[in-house]
């Protein structure tokens, strides 16, 4: 019979509830610009991974780390492409200094669901299948990143606009991020064993996929009008 939790999850368990903790105490810091507010958590979760990781004898933890913050850093280029070309993602004044219409901290802040849907998704694969930590990796996308566009904009931190949405969740986005969180665990599975450089090139092509995804599925549902069409 399997063990509920083995120690290498109980510690990433116990880390990021930790870290739900200091999000909460962080962002009711009053008189703090929200940018500067995510900016620390940011930092502070790019810290804590590698060092507990390596503290506690996880090395997993720090080849999927390294992984999530390069393709984090890469998922700027996304973002910037979806608020300056089309118009359809909007970041806010934050306090924080933007890369073009990106705030800043979104450089590093990827990297946090990212880390989380491989690590699920390895862990799974470990205990059970690898369709299984397939269909895992693609649940957390969803529920993460459909989460964080229905609630992000209460911060605020970035909001979607000019697309269809239910509540402020935008359609078009969701199947790319569910595609996001698969190609993110098929990526580091196929180069968890090669040398860190690797997972440059690697990520890079998980961004192109992830942009090439969001702008397929805009142009199917805004362009085409796929939603309003499925609606009638």
């Amino acid at each position: 019979m399997k063990q509920i939790l083995y120690t290498e999850e109980s510690d990433a368990l116990l880390l990021h509830l930790l870290f739900v903790v200091l999000c909460i105490l962080v962002l009711l810091i009053p008189g703090v610009a929200i940018g500067i507010k995510l900016f620390v958590l940011v930092v502070v979760y790019n810290f804590a991974v590698p060092v507990v990781g390596k503290k506690r004898g996880h090395e997993a933890w720090i080849g999927i780390w390294l992984f999530a913050l390069i393709l984090s850093g890469f998922q700027v280029f996304p973002d910037w492409f979806l608020s300056d070309y089309l118009g359809v993602l909007v970041f806010p004044e934050d306090g924080f200094r933007k890369i073009g219409t990106v705030s800043g901290y979104m450089a590093g802040l990827w990297a946090i669901p990212i880390f989380i849907i491989v690590y699920s998704g390895t862990r799974v694969i470990k205990r059970f299948s690898t369709k299984a930590g397939y269909a895992a990796a693609a649940l957390l996308a969803l529920i993460i990143f459909g989460g964080s566009e229905a609630t992000l904009w209460i911060l605020p931190s970035w909001y979607a606009q000019n697309v269809s949405m239910v509540g402020h969740v935008a359609l078009y986005i969701l199947i790319p991020e569910i595609i996001l969180g698969l190609s993110c665990l098929y990526g580091y599975e196929t180069i968890r064993m090669k040398p860190h450089w690797v997972k440059v090139p690697a990520s890079f092509i998980v961004m192109q996929l992830y942009l090439g995804s969001a702008v397929f599925f805009y142009f199917i549902f805004e362009h085409l009008g796929l939603f309003r069409f499925v609606a009638k």
